[in-house]
């Protein structure tokens, strides 16, 4: 079987096979060398797009509001020899090809992710309205869950025409995926990803508790209940791509791999070699962007400090909101359309609760059970997802003792660090009464919130029935030709401009789509043996629904 790829389907386009190609991504005029271009936002669209600029030939010059790296955020426990807590993206799809292809270029090392039934979970416990259920695999667990399994596979089938388009994606045949995906659209906009379980007929078939167990626990990754008022679309995207499928982490924390881009030398057009973003940008990053505005051609991008500078292009990868909020935009730089999708972008909460451990004590063997001491956790429970992570036995453990979304993050938004330690460690010990996991604690616990993040507002987004033509309009925002001259030159990316927000691929490729915007923007041209997404964006763009 074909190894699924991050393959549409709104935009069937094959980012990993352009940026590989050996004749390169295209070219700029010899007389655009050494242009600089802004982009706003260190985090992955903002460093992967700035890693093909420079290898145009053009000068990426990059504005920080905060903290280097986005939401690939590793932090270091204090004392520790480089244990960290992943407080944004952790899990890496083995689909998502275009990440892996920078990820590769680094060197970082990958191990599978523990998640729930999985060998590198090792054991999972399911633990939902008080009764606990120990499982290595699928099969361990009562026959509720195998039944739930059962009915949201056909749920696919029957709604989604799910095995012909996977189908199609794993074949990257552009025409059948279109033929089926496009009627989809139209029909799922506009109806959450609870309609689409209570109204299929295998549900039907089930009760209520079904499905409310299915909210907790969910398919893949853990539950999915917080999922439920959003589009079918979203979750159809993510069943299709395999995104909640084989995932792995990156050994000593994801945040390097931008770290590492940011001072690799890759062949560069122009620029000497030893040319990294690092020494293009003076070995940092400029101060926080809050303003754009139109000067002629060019636009001028003012940081805190109000030093200005013009530019013929600036990418801008930071939340959607910030657009609105923090950056004074002059408003002509987008028109009302795209206005509106930007304002109406609804991102969700998350909350993570990360300790550091002496050592691995979990994989101790209870000589009562003969299982392990703990074990990866589903609950109904305040923590909702407790993960494991054994960096060897000679080395702290760390224990993500909560990861939860949306009203189960609110809940714990007001609270200090140590409050939300001990409201996780309490409802573990009603799943494990007899495990004294305090007396493992070592150092400070580390929390996060993102939506009281005010570079981020919230973790990611999660479109509500109705905002595909939002999503339409700002993820196509790169195709400029038709646009007013006042628009033209400014640039989006980031994953909540894609198809696929919350996963670092759609970060990669709309990066990629602005590479090629503002490549053609200056001049430059994809070679015909390799041609980018905008070349093959008329044939193969998101079907277009009626306003």
């Amino acid at each position: 079987m074909t190894q699924l790829t991050a393959f549409g389907p709104d935009f069937p386009f094959d980012y990993e096979a352009w940026i590989r190609h050996p004749a390169g991504i295209g070219t700029v005029p010899q007389k655009t060398h050494g242009t600089p271009v802004a982009v706003i936002g260190a985090g992955a669209a903002g460093i992967v797009a700035g890693f093909e600029l420079m290898k145009l030939g053009l000068r990426p010059v990059f504005y920080e509001s905060a903290q280097f790296g986005g939401r690939l955020r590793s932090q270091v426990f204090e004392g520790s020899d480089g244990i960290v807590a992943e407080l944004g993206g952790m899990r890496f799809p083995i689909s998502s090809r275009g990440f892996y292809h920078y990820l590769n270029l680094t060197g970082c090392k990958t191990k599978p992710f523990p998640n729930p039934l999985t060998p590198a979970a090792g054991s999972t416990v399911i633990d939902i309205e008080g009764r606990t259920h120990f499982a290595r695999k699928a099969e361990d667990l009562p026959q509720i869950y195998r039944d739930i399994a059962e009915a949201y596979s056909a749920a696919l089938a029957e709604q989604a025409a799910f095995p012909e388009l996977q189908a199609a994606v794993r074949d990257k045949d552009v025409a059948r995926i279109k033929a089926i995906w496009d009627p989809l659209v139209a029909e799922w906009d506009e109806r959450t990803f609870y309609d689409f379980v209570t109204h299929s007929p295998a549900f039907q078939r089930l009760n209520f508790h079904h499905r409310e167990v299915f909210g907790q626990v969910g398919f893949g990754t853990g539950g999915w209940d917080s999922d439920f008022p959003n589009s079918m679309l979203e979750i159809l995207r993510v069943n299709l791509l395999g995104l909640d499928d084989e995932q792995r982490f990156v050994v000593g924390g994801v945040e390097q791999v931008l770290h590492k881009l940011w001072r690799l030398a890759p062949d560069c057009t122009y620029w000497p070699e030893g040319t990294t973003l690092e020494s293009l940008n003076g070995g940092a990053t400029r101060s926080r962007c809050t303003g754009l505005s139109r000067v002629g051609d060019l636009i001028r991008v003012r940081d805190q400090w109000g030093n200005e500078d013009d530019y013929p292009a600036v990418l801008a990868t930071c939340q959607s909101h910030l657009l609105t909020t923090a950056i004074d935009v002059e408003e002509n730089l987008f028109n009302q359309k795209v206005w509106m999708a930007l304002d109406r972008t609804r991102y969700m909460q998350s909350s993570k609760t990360f300790v550091m451990v002496n050592r691995p004590f979990w994989k101790d063997i209870d000589p009562h059970t003969n299982r392990p001491t703990l074990s990866m956790t589903l609950t109904d429970r305040l923590t909702r997802g407790t993960y494991f992570f054994d960096n060897g036995e000679d080395q702290p453990g760390v224990i993500c003792l909560s990861y939860a979304w949306m009203t189960d993050a609110l809940k714990v938004l007001p609270l200090s660090d140590e409050k939300r330690v001990e409201l996780a460690l309490s409802a573990l010990r009603k799943i494990y009464p007899d495990v004294d996991i305090a007396s493992h604690i070592r150092g400070a616990p580390i929390c996060v919130s993102w939506e009281a993040d005010e570079n981020f507002l919230g973790a990611f987004k999660g479109a509500l029935p109705g905002h595909y033509r939002y999503n339409h309009r700002i993820y196509g925002h790169f195709m400029q030709d038709g646009f007013e001259d006042s628009e033209k030159g400014l640039f989006l990316a980031g994953d909540g401009i894609s198809w696929t927000p919350a996963w670092v691929e759609g970060a990669v490729q709309t990066a990629l789509n602005s590479v090629w915007g503002i490549m053609t923007h200056l001049g430059g041209a994809c070679v015909a043996e390799n041609p980018g997404p905008g070349d093959l964006y008329a044939e193969r763009a998101p079907v277009q629904l009626p306003e």
